[in-house]
C-alpha cells in the first residue's frame, strides 16, 4: 500500500463537482493516504470540509493494517458527527505481516471502541497475493468474519479476482448480518447472488469507467436498500477525472452516474444511501 500511496499523492487533485442538494455518505475512504499526517490534522479537516461543501457530509474511514486502523479510530474520535471507523488487516497485508496473531488481536481490541462500526477492509485478493500465501489470507478473512459477528459490526469485504471463494467462505462460516462488498467488482450474476443473500453492494468510481459495462448493469439491479456509494480515496477517481487524486468530494460524480443508470433522481438516491449508511454503521454523532 505504501507504494500506491507515494504514486497517487503526486497526482493532480480532481476538480470539485457541482454540489449535491441532498447530503450523503462516502462509505469507504482512506484519508491517511491522501495526506500523510496525524489523524486530527487540519489537513484532514480540509478534506472533510471540502467534501461537505459538495454534499458529502459523512465518511467511513477504513483501516488496512493494525497501525492504520489505530489511525482510523483516532480520526473518527477527532471528528465526531463526520467520521466513523472500520478496522482490519487488508487481505494483501495479512499474509506478510510479521505477527499475524498479534495484529488480529489489535483489530479485535479496536472493534470494542464505540466509533468503530465495521470490520474491514478484509476479504480475499487473488490478483496480488501469490498462491503460496493464500491460505494465510483465507485464515485472516475467517478471523475477521468472526470478529465482526462477535462484536455485532458490519463486515466490509475487499474482493479481487476471488468472487467465488469469497461467496463460498461466507456461505460456509455464515455472513454477519450486515455484509458489504466494497468497490463491487462482480458481474450481473454475482450481483444477483449477493442480492439474494441480502449483502450490501457499494459502488465506486469504477462504475463510471468506459470499460465497466457489467458494473453499470449490476447497479441497475440492486434494491435501493442494499446500495452504497464510495470513493475508495485516494484511488479510482470517477469519470471525467479518472487518473486524478481521488477524495470524498468526488462522490457526486459517481452518485449521478448511478442515478442515471437506475432512472432515479440524485436527491432520492443521495437520501436513500445516507439512510442505508446510518442503518448499517449507526449514527455518526
Amino acid at each position: 500500500m505504501a507504494d500506491r500511496h507515494n504514486r497517487d499523492i503526486d497526482r493532480p487533485v480532481a476538480p470539485l463537482p457541482a454540489p449535491l442538494k441532498t447530503n450523503t455518505v462516502d462509505a469507504h475512504a482512506h484519508l491517511e493516504l491522501i495526506h500523510n499526517c496525524e489523524a486530527d490534522s487540519p489537513l484532514i479537516k480540509e478534506i472533510l470540509d471540502e467534501a461537505a461543501s459538495v454534499g458529502v457530509d459523512r465518511i467511513v474511514q477504513v483501516g488496512y493494517s493494525a497501525q492504520q486502523s489505530i489511525w482510523s479510530v483516532k480520526c473518527a474520535e477527532s471528528f465526531p458527527g463526520r467520521v466513523l471507523a472500520a478496522v482490519a488487516l487488508h487481505p494483501n497485508e495479512a499474509p506478510v505481516v510479521e505477527d499475524l496473531e498479534k495484529d488480529l488481536s489489535i483489530i479485535e481490541e479496536l472493534a470494542k471502541q464505540p466509533r468503530v462500526r465495521a470490520i474491514g477492509e478484509t476479504g480475499l485478493d487473488f490478483f496480488r497475493t501469490q498462491p503460496e500465501l493464500q491460505d494465510k489470507q483465507k485464515y485472516s478473512f475467517r478471523r475477521h468474519i468472526q470478529i465482526a459477528k462477535d462484536h455485532n459490526k458490519a463486515l466490509v469485504i475487499h474482493d479481487r479476482d476471488a468472487h467465488r471463494a469469497v461467496l463460498d467462505t461466507l456461505n460456509e462460516v455464515g455472513a454477519p448480518a450486515k455484509t458489504i462488498f466494497h468497490c463491487f467488482s462482480g458481474d450481473v450474476e454475482m450481483a444477483r447472488e449477493c442480492i439474494e443473500n441480502g449483502y450490501i453492494l457499494s459502488f465506486a468510481g469504477t462504475m463510471t469507467f468506459k470499460n465497466a459495462p457489467a458494473l453499470r448493469e449490476a447497479v441497475k439491479l440492486v434494491p435501493i436498500e442494499l446500495l452504497l456509494v464510495e470513493t475508495d480515496s485516494p484511488f479510482l477517481a470517477p469519470m471525467p477525472n479518472r487518473g486524478a487524486l481521488n477524495t470524498p468530494a468526488q462522490i457526486p460524480n459517481t452518485l449521478r452516474a448511478m442515478a442515471a443508470e437506475r432512472g432515479e433522481s440524485e436527491d432520492y438516491l443521495a437520501a436513500a444511501i445516507a439512510e442505508n449508511a446510518v442503518r448499517l454503521f449507526g449514527s455518526f454523532n
